[in-house]
């Protein structure tokens, strides 16, 4: 399900939303799906149950998630970006291509790239 980095600068908590995010775009944690206990959730990557907690809950807040009363948390059904959460993406996506480009990648070869996502996401 999710795999940690140890030796990313990143913090884990980062990695487990990041992870998690994915998970849930990509389909492969489905629109109402249970997740894990946080309990069971850190008893598998061997982390701090407080570091799923923190993660669990600004999933929660961006929409990613909802929580049920002594059901558990489960994947949100329409995952919707605001104007921050969009702004953020947007950022995230300038440094990294703003690196490839100091990597000599052109631009061509990044529209390509996106094109191809775009096309894999239609197939989908």
């Amino acid at each position: 399900m999710l795999t940690l980095n140890y030796r990313d600068t990143k913090p884990i908590y980062i990695q487990i939303k990041s992870g998690l995010k994915k998970l849930m775009i990509t389909g492969a944690i489905a629109a109402d799906e249970k997740l894990p206990s946080v309990r069971e959730l850190a008893g598998t990557l061997a982390i701090n149950p407080n570091t799923i907690q923190r993660a669990y809950r600004e999933l929660e807040a961006e929409g990613y998630l909802y929580s049920v009363s002594g059901k558990g948390t489960f994947a949100a059904k329409d995952i919707r970006l605001d104007a921050m959460g969009m702004e953020e993406l947007f950022l995230q996506f300038e440094e990294i291509a703003e690196e490839l480009l100091y990597f000599s990648v052109t631009a061509e070869e990044l529209k390509s790239r996106i094109e191809r996502l775009e096309k894999r996401r239609k197939e989908q």
